[in-house]
């Protein structure tokens, strides 16, 4: 599934729709013009187990990687991802 990302001045988020309907999304904060805090990780329990959440951090890393950026990954998801895949250690704050 695609992964899409909105953004504003104040933060964004990443999240995929199937049929029109938002099945999964990850929600940052921007602390400032570097540091993102990602705040929050949900997908719809009938897609849970379809990595959707992974793909949802990975999209924010790659992002992170090229706009410079770190990121504080504040929920406890996010955070565990993190833990989990040292190829991130790059981006972390």
């Amino acid at each position: 599934m695609e992964i899409e990302h909105t953004k504003s001045a104040s933060g964004g988020k990443f999240f995929s729709n199937d049929n029109g309907e938002e099945i999964a999304e990850m929600t940052y904060k921007n602390r400032d013009e570097i540091v993102m805090v990602i705040d929050h990780t949900f997908v719809n329990e009938k897609h849970r187990k379809e990595g959707l959440g992974g793909k949802l951090v990975k999209e924010a890393v790659d992002y992170a990687r090229e706009n410079n950026k770190k990121i504080i990954p504040q929920c406890p998801f996010a955070r565990e991802v993190f833990k989990e895949n040292s190829s991130y250690s790059d981006v972390l704050k």
